[in-house]
């Protein structure tokens, strides 16, 4: 599984410009549990991570490991 990060949680919104209201939306998990993750508080829920990683890439982020260049995330071109 990707791991996703609040830094890169954090990257992903600011790519699609969205907040964590929307995020919280799309990805079906309460905004405060979303906050709280992005500020570097409590571990996101197995189920919350599961939910968070589709919405992402429906909406279009690519999540990136090794790819020679280290983790972060792009849209997808």
């Amino acid at each position: 599984m990707i791991r996703i990060t609040p830094a890169k949680c954090r990257a992903a919104r600011a790519l699609l410009d969205i907040s964590t209201t929307q995020l919280s939306g799309l990805a079906v998990i309460p905004r405060p549990v979303i906050d709280e993750f992005e500020a570097g508080g409590a571990p996101l829920s197995h189920a919350d991570l599961a939910a968070l990683h589709p919405a992402f890439e429906e909406a279009g982020v690519i999540f990136l490991e090794g790819d020679g260049l280290g983790p972060g995330v792009r849209l997808r071109s």
